[in-house]
Formats: structure tokens, sequence, C-alpha cells
């Protein structure tokens, strides 16, 4: 609706009329009586409630625009809220506000309006609000929850309350106003802090408490420490990888007191003996235990070394006719070896025979790879086999002088080594029994020898024939003269007629024995000493131009194979 600009009166019902026509609506509240008052003591409050009344049979507040009342009131008086909004008429949608004031007196209360589409009358909603100043006696307040001159942990501080007794405004309690802690570790919330509590009550009397109090840190640091890996890998308490050491303090009660002693992390990548790490710390709190860890590394195998051959027979050429006992030993830097030397016996035969590193660990449990320092060793333990003669006198046989078969060679097999030689000795051509040996030696110094035997029979000699005398006769012949010394060699039945079969004639003179038979050489012949084989006759002939000395003489044939005929001789005048 629109407004009037003509004046404005209040009729008797508190409506508001304009040239004679009202407002729509009016802004009212419960206050009722003549004098349109409430009255109310200091400290305490009243409740006023407030509606719209709609006049003409329309609500301006329903538009869709609502309307907001605004209480208007002195300084003095405390309205609450002090707005309220209205989206309908009637007291069913009334707002309540509560009004009360800290000061005695009188006071006009009214309100405005603000809604763009509607106008109001907030005449209705004036009042007066009466203030009576009570009787009054001083509050009393205490600190309650905490203690002067007491201590609390941290974190455990009992909350710090105000305590009002007061007989006019009533019992109350609210939080303490804290100060700010102080001291050293301040920082930390650690240190002195004072509750403080004022009240004045709604007659203007004021008391106040205070207390001051300790606040403490309750405990220690706490240390401590993670190992990764989390426990010795090797053995006997020893490390054989990368070992890193963190340690942990922990302070949340005063984290800007701690003092930590040692506590840096270690990542320990070196051998090293046992070797401790510490830490400890001090805070407000107070101390923490000195905290040790004893960390041991060794990540190196032993270093193990070839000390030679322990046992072994020693053959030719580098080769061994025994299995080889080999010495080796061991060191370590760090945690030592478990066991310092040791041997290892070869097994088997051959040109490459291993004797392993035996296989050495050290107190951590690091062990040295097998075959680092092996040694192979050239082992023969066998003979060469399959020894033969070659050619030569077969065995147990039989062979006259000058038809012995030729010295023969050998052969032998040997699968290891091999066959280095094979030389056969004791043949020989020789009158008498005989025994070949052939020994075959393979290249590591083995050797095996076979034997065979034969028999080299003598030549059959005949004669001395006539004119000489055998069977111990002493043949007397005349000094100068030439005597035919004949006779007959057969090797077997086969007769022999080579000069090459007779390799000398002697004579020696020898004592003329008497007793002895003697007989005259009836035939001689003339010449030199000489030799030939009379074909016609099949017969050697010796001829011996006798010397002119006087004296007994023995005349000897020697053949070929040893073997001799004589004749003993008296020469004379």
């Amino acid at each position: 609706m629109g407004r009037a600009t003509s004046a404005l009166a209040l009729t008797a019902s508190g409506s508001l009329v304009v040239g004679g026509l009202a407002y729509a609506d009016n802004v009212r509240n419960d206050v009722v009586g003549e004098n349109r008052s409430r009255t109310i003591a200091v400290g305490t409050s009243t409740t006023v409630n407030y509606h719209i009344q709609a006049t003409g049979g329309t609500c301006d507040a329903r538009d869709g625009s609502p309307v907001t009342v605004t209480i208007v009131a002195p300084a003095a008086v405390t309205p609450t809220p002090r707005s309220v909004q209205f989206s309908d008429c009637g007291e069913q949608n009334a707002k309540a506000v509560t009004f009360s004031s800290a000061q005695s007196g009188s006071y006009a209360v009214a309100s405005t309006w603000s809604d763009v589409a509607g106008d109001y009358n907030t005449t209705p909603s004036n009042f007066m609000l009466h203030v009576s100043a009570p009787t009054n006696t001083s509050p009393t307040v205490s600190i309650g929850g905490v203690a002067q001159d007491a201590s609390y942990n941290k974190g455990s501080v009992p909350a710090a309350t105000c305590e009002v007794t007061d007989a006019e405004d009533g019992n109350s309690t609210f939080p303490a106003t804290l100060s700010s802690v102080t001291g050293a570790n301040a920082s930390d919330g650690v240190g002195s802090q004072t509750a403080s509590c004022s009240y004045t009550d709604r007659g203007g009397l004021t008391d106040s408490a205070s207390a001051t109090y300790g606040i403490v840190d309750p405990s220690a640091p706490v240390v401590s420490s993670v190992l990764s890996p989390a426990s010795p890998d090797g053995n006997d308490g020893w490390y054989t990888t990368d070992v890193n050491l963190t340690w942990t303090v922990t302070e949340p009660e005063s984290p800007g007191s701690l003092v930590k002693t040692g506590c840096a992390s270690q990542a320990i990548t070196d051998d090293q003996q046992a070797t401790s790490y510490s830490c400890s710390a001090t805070s407000a709190g107070g101390s923490a235990a000195e905290q040790r860890v004893t960390i041991k590394r060794d990540g190196t195998a032993p270093s193990v070394s070839y000390d030679g051959v322990v046992l072994g027979t020693a053959g030719a050429n580098g080769w061994y006719t025994s299995d080889v006992t080999a010495g080796f030993s061991a060191t370590d830097a760090v945690s030592g070896p478990t066991t310092a030397a040791a041997t290892v016996t070869t097994s088997g035969q051959g040109a490459a025979v291993l004797a392993a590193s035996p296989v050495f660990t050290d107190a951590a449990g690091n062990a040295s790879e097998a075959g680092a320092v092996s040694r192979t060793y050239k082992i023969d333990q066998s003979a060469p086999t399959n020894v033969a003669f070659v050619g030569g006198p077969s065995a147990a046989s039989s062979h006259h002088f000058g038809s012995v078969p030729a010295a023969p060679t050998c052969t032998a097999d040997d699968a290891v080594s091999g066959l280095a030689s094979c030389v056969v000795e004791g043949y020989s051509t020789a009158v008498g029994p005989h025994t070949m040996t052939a020994t075959a030696t393979d290249n590591a110094g083995n050797t095996v020898s076979v034997g065979s035997s034969y028999t080299v029979l003598s030549w059959t000699t005949a004669g001395f024939y006539a004119p000489v005398d055998m069977g111990g006769v002493l043949n007397r012949v005349k000094g100068g003269s030439t005597v035919p010394l004949k006779f007959e060699l057969f090797a077997g039945p086969r007769e022999l007629d080579t000069t090459a079969a007779v390799v000398g004639f002697t004579t020696m003179k020898v004592t003329c024995e008497t007793g002895t038979d003697e007989a005259p050489v009836e035939t001689v012949t003339t010449g030199g000493t000489s030799l030939r084989y009379d074909s016609t006759a099949g017969q050697f002939i010796q001829n011996w131009k006798v010397p002119t000395t006087v004296g007994c003489y023995r005349a000897t044939v020697k053949a070929a194979d040893g073997s001799s005929t004589s004749a003993d001789f008296k020469v004379v005048k």
C-alpha cells in the first residue's frame, strides 16, 4: 500500500491514522497496562514477545518480503536479540526479545522496521523499562581446580576455574584466566603459570583471586634403537652384510630441553671388530640411562693359501705315483678362521686330479669358495701293461752259437701318463743260458718288467786228428818243423766251413811232467803258422810252426763260440 502524506495521529487503540486512513500493519508486543511498562531489578531480565498485527485484512509481512524489526533502546539497556524478522502476522508468530540492564533507571524502548514492500506502525511496540537498584553484598571469588604452589604434570594440569559466591546474583563458575607459562622451558609449556579470576556483581562490587602453580615434565626422555637387519645374519653375533643403526630419542613433553649425547646414526659398511655405539639424553623430565649397541661385522671370507704337498711320491716329469695330500691354510683378519689349516687327499688318476681347497669358514660364518686356491696334480699309480717282446729268441728256445735271433725290442701300453720307454736287457749271443728282461717305464716313472729265457748252445769241436795224438799224450816233434793241426767244428748237425769260425790259435810253454805218454808226430809239413779250411778233406787245418826252443808246449785252437781244443807237444832237437 502507498504511504499517506498527511499528518500522523494515534488512535485510542494504538492504530496510526494518516489523513483518516490507517496503515496496513502494526508492530506490537505483549507489554500491557495503562502505562505500558515493565519493571526489573539490576542484574535480572524480562522477556517481551513481538508480533505483526495485520490491519485492513492484509499482512504485508507475508508478501514475500519479510519485515525486520530492530529494537531501539538506551545504551544502559541490552535487548537480546537486537532485531527479529517476521514473514507472517499474528501472535502465534511472535518473536521473543530479552531485556536486561546493569544500571537502575527508567528507559524508553521503541522499535523501527525495515520492509521495502510494506508499511508498519511501530508505536504499539513502545514501552517503558523500569530498572530498580537491588540491595547488594560483595561477591566472594576463589580459584578452583588448581592450588597455590602445587605442581602438575604437563598435559594433566586441572582446569582452573573461578568459583563465585554471590548472595544477590547467585553462585557461578567460569574458566579462570591463565597467564603465559614462564621459565627456562616455557617454550615447551613447562614452567610456572598463574590462574586469575575477577568478578563484578550487578551491584558493581568486585572480588578477585589468583593461584600460581608449576607445570612439570613428568618423564625422562626415552632412548631406543633400530638395527637393520634386526638381528645378526652371521654366526656368533656377527653381521656379514651392511648394518644400519638408527637411534630414536623421544621427549614429547619438553623437546626444547632435550640434550642428546652420542645418538648418531651409523652405517657400518666395512668389516670391524666388536664396536660399541651409545646414546643418552637429558631433559626437563630427567635423564635417560645410556643405551649401548655393540656391532661386529665381517663380510669377508677367509683368505686361503696353498702350503704345498704334505704327502706324496714324486715320479718323473711332474707326475706323482701315489695319492697326493696337499696342505692349505686360512687367515681371517676380523673374526678369525674356525680352522687354520687342513689337508686334502686326491682320489683317482689322470693328468688333472683335483685337490680342492677345503672350505674354510670364519667365526662369522663366511665361507671361502671351494676351488679358489685348488691345485691339480698328475697322478699315475699304475705301471704299464701288456709288456711284450718284439722279435728275438722265443721263450725257452735253444740256439747254437751264431744262430741266435737278433736282439728283440719290446712294446707296452699305458693309459694314464703314457709310455716313456721300453728297454730290453739281458740279450746275449754268448754260449750259455740267458734271461732277457723287458722293462716298460711310463712318463710318471712307474715300471714293470717281464722276462724270457733261452739258451745258446756251444759248437762241437772234433780233433785234433792225426798226425796229432790226443787224450793227454805228449806229442814229440822236432823244433822248427811245421805240424798240421786238423779239426772240425759243428753247430749241431751243421759243419762249419769258414775260417771266421776260428778266432784264435795260441801256444804256451808248459811243464814237461814225467811219466806222461809220448808219441812222435809222424807227419809234418812246411811253411809258417797259418789256418785254412780244406774243403776236400772237410776239415780245418791250422799249421803250427814249432818253436826251436826245446821244451813242452800246449797248442790251442779257439772257436768263435768260446769252445777250444788243445794238444800238448814236446819240442826236441
